[in-house]
């Protein structure tokens, strides 16, 4: 695996640069091709911490993982804990995606352990909801957001007349998905 690490607000030492390396050494054995994937790390100083966030681009699924520790070492193992947990959880679906599409690619499949510490549930949708968008500006869907209680509202965006969805991102700020 290629791994690129980029420091903000910190200087990416020798042996943190070192140690990254070595714990995503982990996550090649679940990869078809380790060699040809890239995987990008971000370490940056926070008010909370030292925050590492941790994206490995596949051709089609990015597996991506942040976390914020007082010590960078703690998160960057917490991290690899969590994107080895993610697969093994989800090694049926995709072995499910890749039987359905041949063009799926990415994963070693019989690398992958199960998941034995914990029962896997079966992802159901058991709620749905139509709603209706209309036109508004951003910070108008950010304030109707905020009056309904959610973390997320679709709307139809008066500037592109797109579907557009406006999210509240864990630091408080906002995000916005925009559709092509």
């Amino acid at each position: 695996m290629k791994i690129s690490i980029r420091g903000d607000k910190i200087k990416v030492t020798e042996s943190m640069n070192n140690y990254v390396t070595e714990k995503l050494k982990k996550i090649d054995k679940y990869l078809d091709n380790p060699d040809e994937v890239n995987a990008s790390v971000v370490v940056r100083v926070e008010k909370k911490g030292q925050k590492v966030e941790i994206t490995i681009p596949l051709k089609n699924f990015i597996l991506r993982a942040e976390e914020t520790q007082e010590d960078i070492y703690t998160a960057v193992d917490i991290i690899i804990d969590k994107i080895e947990r993610r697969i093994r959880k989800n090694k049926t679906k995709i072995a499910s995606q890749a039987k359905k599409s041949r063009e799926i690619k990415g994963f070693a499949l019989a690398s992958i352990e199960d998941l034995k510490d914990e029962e896997e549930s079966e992802t159901k949708i058991v709620k749905r909801k139509k709603v209706g968008v209309k036109p508004m500006s951003e910070e108008e869907a950010i304030l109707q957001m905020e009056l309904l209680g959610h973390d997320f509202y679709l709307f139809l965006n008066d500037d592109t007349m797109k579907p557009t969805l406006v999210y509240k991102r864990k630091d408080n700020q906002y995000g916005i998905i925009e559709t092509e």
